[in-house]
């Protein structure tokens, strides 16, 4: 257990220290500008019709009528305008992290693991697992259940504990089944990949736990009320770029632990003594015996 926490905070520094190379700040660029120009094109285009619909659903019941007309009388007459487009905004967020998620898993990845690889095991094989459309179909179909969990579980984020607990949950399962096979794609064998993702399930589990938290995080910038409907065109971007930084040190925390753990797994195999063969002496070879002479005939 020592050797594992030891194992996870050499990675986490380490990785926090690769977050400041300018090849890992140049590389945050490309999936921040996709990702908040997509979501900033797709705001522009359904903003109006999605707040609509959610106004529209939310005064045809009755329910939501009756807590909006009670607010009212209690001086809180403007939370009716702001209403829909705060659960819009709720309703998007999820889709916005996995979008980021999946794009660093995409653009960054394999920059950021050549990387770590050439500088602290250039020695490592790499035996080619998984090819890149296999890494996108492993993280479309985390992504989409993920996404179904988090959606599933909404109603329950109304109990005060379980919000603080199942939305990191559900993240931090995502970030270790992605983040995992990715890291893992070029250097290990589709075997080794299951074998390490099995032995260190527990330690890889927990970065994506604590991933999941800070993956959260950026949410936050969102609770400041009628200002988030307001400023939302900035706070997408600014939302975009927290969670591209959020998901740039994941990656270099899971690069840094699975190749160790993969070169500590390769030379735990090496060291193993193979299969004792007993050997067996070769028996001498004795000269065969001449044919015994024929008895003479007599007369």
């Amino acid at each position: 257990m020592v050797n594992t926490m030891g194992r996870l905070a050499d990675a986490c520094w380490r990785a926090a220290a690769y977050c400041l190379h300018p090849r890992v700040i140049g590389l945050s660029l490309l999936p921040l500008l996709l990702a908040a120009g997509l979501s900033v094109a797709l705001a522009y285009f359904f903003w109006e019709p999605a707040v609509d619909a959610v106004r529209s659903t939310l005064e045809s019941w009755a329910l939501v009528e009756s807590l909006l007309r009670w607010l009212a009388s209690m001086g809180a007459e403007g939370f009716r305008s702001v209403m829909a487009p705060l659960l819009v905004i709720v309703m998007a967020l999820p889709l916005v992290m996995v979008l980021s998620l999946v794009l660093v898993a995409l653009l960054m990845t394999p920059s950021i693991v050549a990387l770590v690889a050439e500088r602290r095991f250039p020695g490592l094989e790499r035996k080619i697992g998984a090819r890149w459309w296999q890494g996108l179909a492993w993280s479309l179909l985390c992504s989409a259940g993920a996404l179904g969990a988090l959606f599933l579980s909404m109603p329950f984020w109304l109990v005060p504990p379980l919000v603080l607990v199942l939305p990191p949950l559900i993240w931090g399962w995502l970030s270790y089944r992605v983040f995992t096979f990715d890291v893992l794609a070029d250097h290990a064998s589709p075997e080794e990949r299951r074998q390490l993702m099995k032995a260190h399930r527990l330690p890889l589990l927990s970065m994506g736990v604590i991933t999941g938290y800070l993956g959260a995080a950026p949410a936050m910038i969102w609770a400041f009320g009628v200002l988030t409907v307001v400023f939302a065109p900035v706070l997408v971007v600014a939302t975009v770029w927290l969670y591209t930084l959020v998901f740039a040190f994941s990656t270099l925390w899971f690069a840094h632990y699975a190749l160790a753990a993969l070169a500590a797994q390769r030379a735990a195999a090496a060291a193993q003594p193979g299969p004792v063969v007993e050997v067996v002496p070769a028996q001498p070879v004795l000269p065969a015996e001449p044919p015994a002479a024929a008895p003479p005939l007599l007369p």
